[in-house]
């Protein structure tokens, strides 16, 4: 199982503290815990890809737009 939010927040998360408490505590009681820090390898290049989708509606958008231009006699 995996979690963005830490152990303390998951009372708050679920609004149960006590509940939240018994759920950990048996999820954990024979788990190995890995806290990983930094910034998310997934979302590594989502910036940049998110970027590429933004120019991309920009572009397609002004494509679509209908021409405000005259047209020739």
């Amino acid at each position: 199982m995996t979690s963005n939010r830490p152990l303390e927040e998951w009372g708050k998360l679920l609004g149960d503290v006590p509940t939240a408490g018994a759920i950990l505590d048996r999820f954990l009681h024979h788990a190995q815990t890995i806290a990983i820090t930094g910034r998310s390898y997934r979302l590594k290049n989502h910036a940049a890809i998110a970027g590429k989708e933004d120019k991309n509606k920009k572009t397609k958008s002004k494509s679509n737009e209908p021409s405000t231009a005259e047209p020739a006699s």
